[in-house]
């Protein structure tokens, strides 16, 4: 079977299409800028602008045409209400005019099923990205949120302190850089609440810091990093420990920093687990984890009339029956 995928939570477009095994396309377009964060209305128009054309290199790509298609699914939620209801949209659209099936696809979801294209079974899942920062695992027929942020998700904090630098978005390849030239660790607020974190202080704290003028920046941004990233690992282990689940797996945009990929393989390894990270086409927000996991969804019996194709931007994670596996 072949599913179509729609991805449009946020700033990136993404459109893929899937089997069950294999990713045939995955094409997308970030919108970027050199000062501010995103705003809603233009990640909307983004969207709206690309979709037709982005549509046609992914179908291109993936040598099939729209006929080919079994399933449509698109990104529900959570995210930007006018960049959601563009793909929705969209994806109303070809299942109206082509008679074919859509499923609304949970966009924290789809970044953990996803891995399962490539043999994962049953993992505990750190979801970093811009706006959301989560660690799941599927409980009693849910994926259940174990720990998250209470404020800002772990990429718009290293966003945000990239701003306040004039590193303009995205800030996290640049905040990287800069961290593997620091050399001395300066103490920051270390933030872990229970099984849930806070990266506000943190932020806070580092902007005051650089203000200051008494912090080499690429001290700042190694100790953001190791603080932040301290935190991160710390709830992964202890949601490890609670479920007895022997994978761990990566996702989500800030999944490309090469330092927190070390720390988890490390405690990964002292526990005598498996630590997995996708290729980073597949980490990112991307069309395929869309398709991929409406896919499963259909496979599994799941069908959408047209009225519950309305997005959600505060679409929770445990929210959603996992029916499917």
């Amino acid at each position: 079977m072949l599913a179509l995928g729609i991805e449009g939570t946020a700033h990136t477009l993404g459109i893929g299409v899937v089997t069950e095994k294999e990713v045939l396309a995955n094409v997308f377009d970030t919108l970027t800028t050199e000062k501010g964060g995103i705003h809603p209305k233009e990640a909307a128009e983004h969207h709206a602008k690309l979709l037709r054309p982005l549509l046609k290199k992914t179908l291109k790509e993936a040598g099939v045409s729209i006929e080919d298609v079994d399933v449509i699914a698109f990104s529900q939620g959570p995210g930007l209400g006018p960049a959601l209801r563009v793909v929705a949209t969209a994806a109303r659209a070809l299942a109206i005019k082509y008679n074919k099936p859509i499923v609304g696809v949970n966009h924290c979801i789809a970044h953990v099923e996803i891995t399962k294209m490539f043999g994962v079974k049953d993992p505990v899942g750190l979801y970093v990205s811009g706006g959301n920062t989560q660690v799941l695992a599927l409980e009693g027929g849910k994926y259940r949120v174990f720990g998250e942020t209470l404020d800002i998700g772990i990429g718009n904090a290293i966003d945000t302190f990239a701003r306040e630098l004039g590193l303009g978005f995205p800030g996290g390849p640049k905040i990287e850089k800069l961290a593997q030239k620091g050399e001395f660790y300066i103490e920051l607020p270390y933030a872990v609440k229970g099984m849930d974190l806070s990266f506000s202080g943190i932020l806070t704290e580092a902007v005051r810091k650089y203000k200051s003028g008494k912090y080499r920046v690429e001290d700042l941004a190694y100790s953001f990093q190791e603080t932040a990233f301290a935190a991160l690992v710390e709830v992964t282990e202890r949601a490890v420990a609670h479920t007895g689940k022997e994978e761990v797996v990566l996702v989500g945009g800030v999944a490309a920093n090469n330092r927190l990929r070390e720390m988890l393989k490390m405690m990964t390894e002292d526990r005598g687990i498996t630590f997995f990270v996708p290729p980073y086409d597949l980490c990112r927000d991307n069309g395929a984890m869309i398709a991929y996991t409406g896919l499963r969804m259909f496979k599994g019996g799941i069908r959408f009339n047209l009225e519950e194709t309305i997005v959600k931007q505060k679409f929770r994670t445990d929210e959603v029956e996992i029916t499917w596996d």
